[in-house]
């Protein structure tokens, strides 16, 4: 009797293998992102109403996990030169197994406030590592739909807890924590073995190389990639974290209008990965980040113009795409400016993760202290945000020169 596996090409057995690290990576986001940040959501006015903590000691434990997400940037690289990726990234979604577990009880608020922490910590060691850990076992035409693929995850999260989550409540708060453990443990256990094999360091480079690429100056337009991500994770922010209150106390539509805005946010946030990633492998990335920061843009104006309900759905769709979207589109750009180094795109990947990480954090803030100033005038920041996507475009127009994106420090 012939073996079906003896039919399978070298080809075809790659193929299968590249998929089986993607999927690794889109587990990884789904659950240190997608669920370990988003999920939190529609499950703050349980635990108020529920009395395990008050409205004050909610926000902090909010701030908790993007603190935390800030933090793991910042170390990510500092982990995987110790410990090879694809176990320091095992470990990670462990850690956010367990901090899943551990809020099902309410024992303390430094109880919850630490693991929460943890697992924001975890989440901004994933986003740094995982696509230097996948992707270059992808071929180079594919991996812009392959991040896109990866940071599915996101969206996934964001639809999640607009359907998934409001369902696990009717089970009860501790009951949901625990389900989010177990779709995690799930996830965690069926991802284990379909990491690649990267060694330490990545084993891409030598050592000396890896430690080299830290003593190199980022050019002119490495610093405007920095400086455009910034600006599209900040506009990012108004409509991921008001849009709910926006129709739902602005318009004086009803809390339940409210959710299902967000359900729709989220159809939109499961197409925006893989529909960046696509576009940035077929027309390009530069050519992709105008055309979504345009349309991205026009949106938020249409949220600002507005009142027309079935407008402001299809609006919310298409701003839906955007945060998540921005991930996988700001990665293929860095792939495109420093196309021949391994470690560096990994550097400027995570220095651009944690000037995100920072500009999402600052920008909560601000954006909250705009809106009292403001009087509760959500439409002022859906323009301030459209205001923020415009000097992205203006630093598409600005002519730059065609030299090299890295200019490396020459020895005296």
């Amino acid at each position: 009797m012939p073996h079906h596996s003896q039919s399978l090409s070298p080809a075809q057995v790659d193929r299968i293998l590249v998929w089986r690290h993607i999927f690794a990576g889109l587990s990884a986001s789904l659950v240190s992102i997608g669920l370990a940040r988003f999920a939190f959501t529609p499950l703050i006015p349980e635990l108020i109403k529920a009395q395990w903590f008050s409205a004050s000691a909610v926000i902090y434990l909010g701030a908790a996990n993007l603190a935390g997400y800030l933090g793991g940037a910042l170390l990510a690289r500092l982990l995987a030169m110790h410990v090879s990726k694809e176990n320091t990234l095992r470990l990670m979604m462990l850690i956010i197994t367990a901090a899943f577990f551990a809020c099902a009880t309410p024992l303390s608020f430094v109880w919850y406030f630490g693991w929460r922490l943890l697992s924001g910590v975890a989440g901004g060691v994933v986003m740094v590592l995982v696509t230097g850990t996948v992707l270059p076992h992808v071929p180079k035409a594919r991996r812009g739909i392959a991040g896109g693929a990866i940071f599915l995850g996101l969206g996934l999260g964001i639809a999640g807890s607009g359907t998934i989550v409001p369902l696990l409540l009717n089970l009860g708060l501790s009951q949901t924590w625990l389900g989010l453990g177990i779709f995690s443990a799930i996830l965690t256990a069926a991802s284990w073995f379909a990491w690649p094999a990267s060694g330490l360091n990545s084993g891409s480079e030598p050592d000396s190389s890896a430690s080299a690429a830290t003593h190199w100056h980022a050019g002119p337009r490495v610093g405007l990639l920095y400086a455009q991500y910034a600006l599209m994770a900040t506009a990012a922010v108004p409509p991921m974290v008001f849009l709910v209150d926006f129709i739902a106390r602005g318009l004086g539509d009803g809390i339940h209008a409210g959710a299902i805005f967000w359900i729709w946010y989220g159809v939109g946030a499961i197409a925006g990965p893989p529909l960046y990633g696509l576009l940035a492998d077929r027309v390009g990335p530069r050519p992709t980040v105008r055309l979504v920061v345009t349309v991205q843009a026009a949106a938020l104006f249409g949220l600002y113009a507005t009142d027309n309900r079935p407008v402001l759905v299809l609006l919310t769709i298409i701003i839906g795409t955007f945060a998540p979207g921005i991930v996988p589109l700001a990665l293929a750009r860095v792939r495109e400016s420093i196309p021949h180094s391994a470690h560096r795109q990994n550097v400027v990947w995570s220095r651009a993760t944690i000037l995100s990480a920072a500009a999402m954090a600052v920008a909560g803030s601000l954006f909250s202290a705009l809106l009292n100033i403001s009087g509760g005038n959500h439409r002022m920041l859906f323009l301030t945000a459209a205001g923020l996507l415009l000097l992205v475009l203006l630093g598409e127009i600005v002519p730059r020169a065609r030299t090299g994106e890295i200019k490396p420090m020459r020895a005296t």
